[in-house]
């Protein structure tokens, strides 16, 4: 009998409407989704260290993003993981080639990892998304190697933020994203949690107007 899963069911559905080449399709079409994406990478690769090891990316989507970590990290190699299982085929079959990236189904409140794995996990405005954050964050620090780091990405739900985001998902072609965020981390509740898990938090910035959050913890 094949057991499912049902949080990763509940995540799937949430995010069903969701197209598998999102983020490849709309940052070649939309100027406005290019300015957003190349900006918060901009951001990510300041707190990127080196890797020669492993590197997991919790989200990958169509795997834009993977390949910008891996070239900015120089690992070994880099897995993404995602719920959708029509962005993970899109993921393998676009980017096959590349022999350092790899893709598989999975669920950031269970990884299916052994601990220590990685040297760096990446979660890049992913944690708005997940029912229980505390979780996710256990199982990145689980398979996490000791001194290894992890980088964070979230709105900040601001006032400028929550005003774009409402027009963008009911009126423009963010409708795909509408009812998707089921967090919000205001007042300082990502650095709690972090803090929480027992992670060191090493930067913590605002950029984008004070939209975009980015935390970088280390495990010590």
């Amino acid at each position: 009998m094949k057991v499912i899963d049902k949080s990763t069911q509940s995540a799937s559905d949430l995010h069903r409407n969701v197209p598998p080449d999102w983020y490849f399709r709309s940052i070649k079409r939309n100027m406005g989704q290019r300015f957003w994406h190349n900006t918060r990478f901009k951001e990510v690769e300041k707190s990127t260290d080196k890797v020669e090891g492993y590197i997991l990316d919790i989200g990958c989507a169509d795997g834009v993003f993977t390949k910008i970590i891996l070239d900015v990290s120089g690992a070994k190699e880099i897995i993404g993981i995602d719920v959708l299982k029509g962005s993970i085929d899109w993921a393998k079959r676009h980017w096959r080639r590349n022999r350092k990236m790899r893709f598989k189904l999975g669920n950031a409140h269970r990884l299916g990892f052994s601990a220590n794995t990685f040297d760096a996990v990446f979660a890049l405005e992913i944690l708005e998304h997940v029912p229980e954050p505390k979780v996710v964050l256990k199982e990145i620090k689980r398979v996490l190697k000791k001194s290894g780091y992890a980088i964070f990405l979230v709105p900040t739900d601001n006032g400028l933020f929550k005003f774009i985001w409402f027009f963008w998902t009911k009126f423009g072609p963010g409708h795909i994203w509408n009812d998707c965020h089921i967090q919000s981390y205001r007042d300082g509740s990502l650095e709690k949690v972090s803090q929480d898990v027992g992670f060191k938090i090493e930067e913590n910035r605002k950029f984008l107007f004070d939209m975009l959050q980015i935390i970088k913890v280390r495990k010590t």
